[in-house]
C-alpha cells in the first residue's frame, strides 16, 4: 500500500511526464508507434529469411515435395475411396508419378539427341551466313580481320581457364546438392502421401487451444488453394507447351520437344517462366531458321502469352486463388532477389496459400466451421464465403 509521500512522488514523476505526451503531436505519436511496430516486424522477417537460406537445402525440397504433394494426394484419396489401402494407394500413386517423369525425360532426351545433329547443321549454315555478311555488308571485314577477333576469343578463353575450371567444379558440387535434395524429396513426399493429415494433426498440436480450430480452418483453405492452384498451373503449363511446340512445328525448328518440354517447366513460375523459356526458344528459330521464323514464333508465343493471361488463369484458377498481378509479378520479384529460381518457383504458391488463410481468418462464416468440414481436395473449398454468399475480397 502506497503511503501519502510515496504517491506524492509517483504524482511528480508522472505528472511531467503526461504533460509532456499530451504535448506531442497525436500525429508523431502514432508515426513512432507504427515506426517501432514496423522495424520489429521488418527485423522478424529478415531473421525468418536468414534461416530459411542458411536451411534451403531442407526448406526447398521439403517445400517442393509439398506441391508435389498437393498434385497427387487427389490420386490417393481417390484409391481410398475405392477401399484400396492407403500406403498402397500412396505406393501407386507415387510409382506411377515417378514412372511418367522417367517416360517423359528419356523421350525428352532421345528427342534432344535425334535432333542435335540437325541443330549443329542449321547453326553452322548460319555462321556462314553471318560471315559472309560481315566480310559482304557494310561493314566490310577481311579473312584477317575475322580471323583476328576469333583468335582473340580464344585467348581469352585459355586466360580464364582457371575460372572455368572453377565454375565446372561448382557445378558437379551443384548437382551432387541437386541430387541430395531430390531423394530428401521424394523421402518427405512418401510421408505426405501416406500420412499428411496426421502430420498436420501433430503441427496442430502446438497451437494453443483456443484459437486451434480457427488456425485448423485456415490452414486446410491454404491446403486446399495450393491444391487448386498446382492443378491450374500444370494446365496451363500444358496449354503453353503445346502452343508453342505446334508454332516450332509449323515453321520447321528443331528440338521441338525439348524446347516445349522447357516451356512446359518455365510455365510453372506464372508469367515470367514461360516468357524466358519462350525466348530461348524464338533464339533457336533464330539460329536455325533465319528471322521470319523467328518472328512466327515470337508471334505464337505472344499469342499463347494472351490467352493464358487473359482466359486460361481465370478460368482454371477461379476466385479461390485468383491473385492480382502486381502481387504475383512482386511476389515473383522477391522470391528471385531473396532465393534464385527456387524462389521464383516458390513465391506465388505461397502467397496463394496465405491469401486464402488469412481470408479465412478474418471472415466470420468460417468462426463456426470445423476442420473435418473442409475437403482440402475440393476446389470451392479453398477460400470461406462471408454471409451474403460472396467469397471475401482477394489480395
Amino acid at each position: 500500500m502506497l503511503t501519502r509521500d510515496s504517491r506524492d512522488t509517483v504524482t511528480s514523476v508522472t505528472a511531467p511526464e503526461s504533460e509532456i505526451s499530451n504535448r506531442v503531436p497525436r500525429l508523431l505519436r502514432v508515426s513512432a508507434a507504427l515506426s517501432w511496430r514496423f522495424v520489429a516486424v521488418v527485423a522478424a522477417l529478415y531473421v525468418v529469411a536468414n534461416v530459411v537460406s542458411f536451411l534451403a537445402t531442407i526448406v526447398i525440397p521439403v517445400a517442393i515435395a509439398l506441391l508435389l504433394a498437393a498434385l497427387l494426394s487427389p490420386l490417393v484419396s481417390q484409391l481410398v475411396q475405392l477401399r484400396v489401402p492407403r500406403g498402397v494407394a500412396s505406393g501407386l500413386v507415387l510409382i506411377g508419378g515417378i514412372a511418367v517423369v522417367g517416360g517423359v525425360l528419356t523421350f525428352v532426351i532421345t528427342e534432344f539427341s535425334k535432333g542435335l545433329p540437325e541443330l549443329q547443321t542449321q547453326v553452322s549454315a548460319s555462321l556462314d551466313t553471318i560471315r559472309g555478311w560481315l566480310k559482304d555488308g557494310p561493314l566490310h571485314l577481311s579473312d584477317v580481320q575475322l580471323q583476328a577477333y576469333l583468335d582473340r576469343m580464344l585467348n581469352t578463353i585459355k586466360e580464364n581457364q582457371s575460372e572455368i575450371t572453377s565454375g565446372a567444379l561448382t557445378t558437379a558440387a551443384t548437382v551432387g546438392e541437386l541430387l541430395t535434395g531430390v531423394l530428401l524429396a521424394l523421402f518427405t513426399l512418401i510421408f505426405f502421401l501416406h500420412d499428411g493429415d496426421g502430420i498436420w494433426r501433430f503441427v496442430m498440436r502446438g497451437v494453443p487451444g483456443d484459437v486451434r480450430p480457427r488456425a485448423d480452418v485456415a490452414g486446410r483453405r491454404g491446403f486446399a488453394s495450393l491444391v487448386s492452384y498446382v492443378r491450374a498451373t500444370a494446365a496451363v503449363a500444358v496449354v503453353d507447351a503445346v502452343g508453342v511446340g505446334i508454332g516450332l512445328w509449323a515453321v520447321g525448328v528443331p528440338l521441338i520437344v525439348p524446347l516445349s518440354a522447357l516451356v512446359f517447366l518455365g510455365a510453372f513460375i506464372p508469367i515470367i517462366g514461360a516468357v524466358i523459356t519462350g525466348a530461348v526458344a524464338v533464339l533457336i528459330a533464330l539460329v536455325a531458321n533465319g528471322p521470319v521464323a523467328a518472328l512466327v514464333v515470337l508471334a505464337v508465343l505472344i499469342g499463347v502469352m494472351q490467352l493464358e493471361s487473359h482466359v486460361l488463369q481465370p478460368l482454371l484458377l477461379g476466385r479461390a486463388v485468383k491473385l492480382h498481378p502486381l502481387a504475383v509479378v512482386l511476389a515473383i520479384t522477391a522470391g528471385l532477389v531473396v532465393g534464385g529460381i527456387a524462389g521464383a518457383l516458390l513465391a506465388v504458391p505461397l502467397l496463394a496459400v496465405l491469401n486464402s488463410g488469412i481470408r479465412s481468418l478474418l471472415s466470420d462464416s468460417d468462426a463456426d466451421v470445423s476442420p473435418s468440414q473442409v475437403d482440402v481436395h475440393a476446389p470451392q473449398e479453398s477460400g470461406p464465403e462471408d454471409g451474403s454468399g460472396d467469397r471475401v475480397k482477394d489480395l
